[in-house]
């Protein structure tokens, strides 16, 4: 059985290597959060200099809702791929996945809402 913090490890370690693959390039930080039933994914540096690029020369909103779009529809394609990571990890299906991103930071943000909580046990403390 994993702790809490092997669990969000290795989420992140799965995320960074979805992103490296399907995206051409890694966040610069990777955080996960495992909380009750939810895993929550914060990235930050994602944005390629192709996207800053467009979201920057076009008009704000076009620009960014480009990017969105882009971006909303490669996690949907490779939903079944990041479902099958999290319940490798975590033993359980995720329900729901929920994804947004800021075009202004370049922080992504992924949200799994998991059948059940994982079942984990408790870090000794030194």
């Amino acid at each position: 059985m994993k702790t809490q913090g092997e669990i969000e490890a290795a989420i992140c370690e799965g995320v960074r290597r979805f992103e490296q693959e399907y995206m051409g390039r890694g966040p610069k930080d990777i955080r996960t959060h495992l909380i009750g039933d939810l895993l929550v994914v914060r990235l930050q540096g994602v944005l390629t200099a192709a996207e800053q690029q467009l979201a920057g020369s076009l008009p704000s909103e076009r620009g960014r809702d480009l990017l969105k779009q882009v971006r909303t529809q490669l996690i949907e394609t490779a939903r079944p791929v990041l479902e099958k990571m999290v319940y490798d990890i975590t033993g359980f299906k995720p329900v729901s996945l929920h994804h947004d991103i800021s075009t202004a930071t370049g922080e992504e943000v992924v949200i799994f809402t998991l059948a059940e909580p994982p079942v984990f046990r408790e870090t000794r403390k030194r």
